[in-house]
């Protein structure tokens, strides 16, 4: 399984479009193998391209923070399993998340800087 977690200075970015860059952990029977970074593209998340990026990666899980229902959508359509209101260190939130402790806040951000969005 592959998760991948939007990230700025090593804790959840709370802004999925907006991050830094993608940390992207390979796990294995329930264990963290490997971690790196993908650099995020510039713009809106529902509108770029990452979701198709990272469904080629193999990612099948997104732990966000806040995330705008045209990105949550775009990410369902690529596969990518989203759980969003993620906060903390990226490395304890995947943790959490493979222990069962994290769940989805059902709660996405209705406004954002992303001009000419359709949801």
């Amino acid at each position: 399984m592959k998760i991948a977690v939007p990230t700025r200075e090593g804790v959840v970015d709370n802004h999925f479009g907006h991050c830094d860059h993608y940390t992207i952990f390979t796990v294995e029977g329930g264990t963290v193998v490997e971690s790196m970074s993908l650099p995020s593209p510039q713009g809106c998340g529902c509108k770029s391209n990452i979701a198709s990026v990272l469904e080629q990666m193999g990612v099948t899980v997104m732990l966000a923070g806040n995330m705008g229902e045209g990105a949550k959508n775009k990410l369902s359509q690529h596969n990518i399993r989203v759980i969003r209101g993620c906060a903390g260190e990226v490395s304890a939130v995947v943790e959490a998340f493979l222990k069962g402790f994290v769940f989805d806040s059902g709660i996405g951000c209705h406004a954002h800087e992303c001009s000419d969005h359709k949801h």
